[in-house]
């Protein structure tokens, strides 16, 4: 299904009956990232999934986007659907999005969950974004393809895997180089960490213990500026800890989401 907001068409599926959870995906993924949780949450909430502005059926306009412009997505996503409040599952880019959603719609979101992501950009992002950014507009994403799946996932899982390497791998090429440029510039400029402590709502933070992308440390950072946070850390895990480990994931999700709900 697609609404038109914001400028853009978003792509979106809405599966199972209970209390709204919204989930918002890495970069270059698109809302099948969330597929290995599904089976746990629809029983008992209603779940939303969308496709990030430039990635898989929704619009990918060329140029620039902001933190701010994909927080607005989402915004008109759950305005178009009347969604007043809704629980918000975000990893990597989707949890950037939900903190920037979170400090400048404060009230809509019941609790947050941050996986795998961070809150203030790295000494060397210019760099890094900027020869990620390079290798996109001059090779195409094929050329991204297996330096990503390294990082997202750890040398056994990949090993073992190759099915899952094969699907994410398909996501990867697939999602529009425009998109992925337009994110990365977002994603590379955040800086929200000094400002985490506005947030009211209930968060959980969890962190593969292997993600070298956003890093335990990072974690801890938000843990902190976060009072009242739940931090957990992910064994054998990587950048993608939903996919990786996802019976671990779904586990502390699950009680994360029961207990937010009961309050």
């Amino acid at each position: 299904m697609k609404i038109n907001g914001n400028g853009i068409d978003i792509h979106y599926t809405i599966e199972g009956e209970g209390p709204w959870v919204t989930m918002s995906h890495s970069l270059a993924c698109n809302l099948h990232m969330w597929d290995d949780q599904m089976s746990v949450l629809t029983g008992t909430y209603k779940v939303l999934r969308y496709d990030t502005r430039g990635h898989g059926h929704s619009s990918a306009p060329s140029g620039e986007y902001t933190l701010d412009e994909l927080a607005d997505d989402a915004k008109a996503l759950l305005d178009a659907l009347n969604i007043k409040q809704t629980h918000w599952v975000g990893l990597s880019m989707g949890g950037m999005i939900g903190q920037t959603f979170a400090l400048k719609y404060p009230g809509v979101f019941s609790s947050m969950v941050l996986a795998d992501t961070s809150s203030r950009r790295p000494p060397d992002a210019a760099k890094m974004w900027g020869d990620r950014i390079r290798i996109a507009q001059e090779q195409g994403m094929e050329a991204l393809v297996e330096s990503t799946l390294a990082r997202w996932f750890t040398e056994p899982y990949r090993a073992s895997r190759k099915d899952v390497m094969k699907r994410i791998g398909n996501d990867i090429r697939n999602t529009p180089a425009a998109g992925y440029i337009g994110c990365s510039l977002a994603i590379s400029r955040i800086d929200l960490l000094d400002r985490l402590d506005e947030i009211k709502c209930p968060v959980l933070i969890m962190v593969g213990d292997r993600d070298h992308g956003t890093p335990p440390e990072m974690a801890h950072a938000i843990h902190e500026k976060l009072p009242g946070s739940e931090l957990k850390i992910i064994s054998s895990a990587a950048h993608l800890s939903n996919i990786e480990q996802a019976q671990v994931f779904n586990e502390a999700l699950l009680w994360f989401l029961g207990r937010a709900k009961n309050r």
